[in-house]
């Protein structure tokens, strides 16, 4: 049986104000073309569905026009919420989805939704767990200590009913222990999420979600699928792709992995600004590229963005590697220091990093902001 894993496609994302959402089209119709080739049996959604919990109306409507593309193909599709989605709302009329084979994880109530489909080695058992905190989990099991993410995900897991002589497979949506991340997740400080991959070791496979980067974790079923486009520059080196994993008798599973090709790529480019502009840099590259530019001219260029974005008109960020950018500014702490006001210091963090003083204008709106900010005058 092979199921087509997805994840994180963070419909209506935004990247440095950018909207991803003609970009998100495009991939997601080449994923449906990915499926009528690969003929999957069924569609795993690993959550973070969308990237807000209120999602844009857009993003709504492209999931819809997705969601009704797939349950056309008469094939069921299994899917959790993940940390950036409303689980109350991406479960909404899930009831009268399951009629149409479109299987979405309730609000977490201390069990976890368990379906069954069945081929020439018996019956796979698909399991649900969206994303869990160890609050959800409490309410739950009042009576159980539960205080960090591992016991709250080791605690869901054990109430799974499991009959381990036939295949199991698990959707989550979780941080496991050794996954490598990326500047667009959501990091949690000192890694309190972090879920040991042992916590799995009953499930033939484990569709994750919330890691952006396509890894497995451990052994070769416990797999993040990963983004289907890049929503970073940390990500630029990445090969996007779709992941099918193909369940046989139990204990044989296979992976396989699928690039996929986006609209618009997301590239890293450097040079001076001459190079940058010549033809002979950008004639065998695709010009709408989103872009992160690094100048390398020692002097600024004036209206630098402007004038490469009538070459690149999605230039996203700008910046400069130069002698002045390179110097190692430290910044001493001293009695003085600790005398200045938050203006004073403000104004030389402003000019170490413009070269340049701040004009009466830019004082006069600085000193507004924190008189707002403290309730009183500077």
């Amino acid at each position: 049986m092979k199921f087509m894993h997805l994840s994180d496609l963070h419909l209506g994302k935004r990247v440095n104000e950018f909207s991803m959402i003609e970009d998100q089209k495009y991939i997601l119709e080449q994923i449906l073309s990915l499926l009528d080739r690969e003929a999957a049996d069924a569609v795993l959604m690993a959550g973070d569905i969308y990237d807000k919990p209120v999602p844009p109306a857009e993003a709504v409507q492209l999931f819809d026009r997705f969601l009704t593309e797939l349950a056309d193909r008469e094939i069921p599709i299994f899917a959790v919420s993940g940390n950036h989605d409303s689980a109350e709302r991406l479960s909404f009329g899930s009831r009268i989805m399951s009629g149409q084979n479109v299987f979405i994880s309730p609000v977490y109530d201390g069990s976890t939704a368990r379906f069954t489909l069945t081929d020439d080695w018996g019956e796979v058992c698909v399991h649900l767990l969206p994303f869990i905190r160890p609050s959800a989990v409490r309410r739950a099991f009042e009576k159980e200590e539960i205080h960090t993410y591992q016991e709250a995900v080791q605690t869901a897991v054990e109430q799974i009913r499991l009959d381990t002589e036939v295949r199991n497979l698990l959707v989550a949506h979780q941080f496991v222990t050794g996954a490598s991340r990326c500047e667009s997740e959501e990091i949690t400080v000192g890694g309190i999420d972090n879920v040991d991959a042992a916590v799995f070791d009953s499930f033939d496979y484990v569709a994750l979600g919330h890691i952006h980067s396509p890894q497995h974790i451990g052994r070769k079923e416990v797999r993040y699928c990963g983004t289907p486009l890049k929503y970073s520059f940390s990500e630029a080196d990445q090969e996007k792709s779709v992941t099918v994993a193909e369940l046989r008798e139990k204990g044989n599973v296979s992976v396989t992995v699928y690039p996929l090709r986006p609209l618009r790529d997301m590239r890293k480019i450097r040079g001076t600004y001459l190079e940058v502009t010549a033809r002979s840099f950008y004639q065998n590259m695709n010009t709408e590229d989103y872009l992160h530019i690094t100048l390398t001219d020692e002097d600024d260029i004036p209206d630098a963005m402007q004038k490469l974005r009538v070459i690149y008109p999605n230039v996203m960020r700008l910046e400069y590697d130069n002698r002045r950018t390179r110097e190692e500014q430290d910044i001493k702490i001293t009695e003085e220091t600790v005398q200045k006001s938050d203006l004073e210091l403000f104004e030389e963090f402003y000019e170490l990093q413009n070269n340049q003083p701040m004009t009466d204008e830019q004082r006069a709106f600085v000193n507004e902001q924190f008189r707002k900010l403290r309730g009183m005058d500077l």
